[in-house]
């Protein structure tokens, strides 16, 4: 058989006739890479080839991801629709939450494994890339307004409980999730509607977000920065405003004091109640923490961990992409995979850490089990 080496220049000899010869094997891998420039999470040797055994490890874990993250997401959403004390506020956004990563886990997570294992070369056509493209910002984005609304709920609740009535949440928080579908819509249609870029690449068989400069400020200022702003001031606005609550608050705990020990406890500057039976005195003094006060720590602390966790998921994605068209650099395939599954894992940790803080939701979990056995 004659060599498969000269081959390459009219075809590719390993994929249009079998060639045991590895040489020719590699060559023509190296080539396919070469013309499309793409790499990925599940490199491997051939387009026809096995997979590696990390390659098979990587894949295992984002499919363990995905299933995870919708699996988790379904059970808060059953979770408010079966119990009646979930139909209110603040549980409406968590629902709305929870349906942003449902459609993360089931409209755009398959389609990017799908798409790593092809080596980020596109093979299912433009629309089904539009289609793709367009659930892609339009999920991340309503997951990220989301996480903001919750903030600024927990916020308003903790610095004006008084005038932030059950009733004013309400429609507060109604008009939070309106405006998250409607700007994350918005967002993710421009390059649709209005021709704002291209999406789709035939000849180098890409499906990406529109890479125009324009469209790229307008997409991650409305996406990410700006959620990012409002979410880090609530966050520093609730510990102020929690560090001086407890401060200048004080719990109730029962002191008994003798009748002697009395005029030197009034001329102290602490407030206190004196009940006097039958010769017995009894002060209150504050000790510890109340309930109230408890509650807004453990809000601070879940508002906290849950920007935390959003930040570190999605700010190393929106720096390449901000970066990547306006300055023409050229970030490793790889590295933008890395990137974007470490923002598709904050859908999973977003009702993973809601519910940890929430002792209703953890009874009800208990309870909704408990029942199904």
């Amino acid at each position: 058989m004659p060599p498969c080496l000269p081959k390459l220049s009219t075809a590719h000899p390993c994929t249009m006739d079998w060639c045991p010869n590895f040489t020719c094997f590699s060559v023509t891998t190296s080539a396919e890479s070469n013309r499309t420039g793409s790499s990925s999470l599940l490199d491997h040797p051939g387009a026809h080839g096995p997979l590696s055994i990390f390659s098979v490890l990587v894949l295992t874990l984002l499919a363990m991801l995905v299933v995870a993250t919708f699996l988790w997401n379904v059970l808060v959403l059953a979770t408010i629709l079966r119990v009646r004390t979930f139909h209110r506020v603040p549980h409406n956004l968590v629902a709305s939450m929870a349906i942003s990563d449902v459609m993360v886990a089931a409209l755009v997570m398959p389609l990017s494994l799908v798409h790593e294992l092809s080596g980020r070369r596109w093979r299912l056509g433009r629309i089904l890339c539009q289609v793709w493209i367009s659930c892609d910002v339009l999920c991340c984005t309503a997951s990220i307004w989301n996480v903001t609304a919750i903030a600024l709920d927990r916020y308003w609740s903790i610095t004006r409980h008084l005038e932030y009535t059950l009733r004013t949440r309400r429609r507060i928080s109604n008009i939070m999730i309106a405006l998250t579908w409607v700007l994350s819509a918005i967002i993710s249609l421009a390059p649709v509607i209005f021709g704002w870029g291209e999406t789709y690449s035939e000849g180098n068989e890409e499906c990406q977000v529109s890479q125009e400069p324009s469209y790229t400020i307008f997409s991650t200022f409305g996406a990410f920065y700006l959620p990012l702003c409002v979410v880090l001031f609530v966050y520093w606005k609730i510990y102020k405003a929690a560090k001086f609550r407890i401060g200048s608050r004080k719990s109730n705990s029962i002191t008994p004091i003798t009748p002697e020990a009395l005029e030197v406890k009034e001329a102290s500057q602490q407030p206190q109640m004196v009940f006097t039976a039958r010769h017995a005195t009894v002060t209150f003094q504050t000790v510890g923490d109340t309930w109230r006060e408890q509650k807004e720590k453990r809000a601070a602390l879940m508002v906290g961990i849950l920007i935390g966790v959003f930040v570190l998921c999605w700010i190393p994605f929106f720096i390449t992409e901000l970066i990547n068209p306006l300055c023409s650099c050229d970030i490793p395939p790889l590295w933008k995979s890395i990137f974007l599954w470490l923002g598709y894992s904050n859908s999973f940790f977003n009702p993973l850490i809601y519910t940890a803080f929430n002792k209703n939701y953890n009874n009800a979990f208990r309870n909704l089990f408990s029942r199904q056995q």
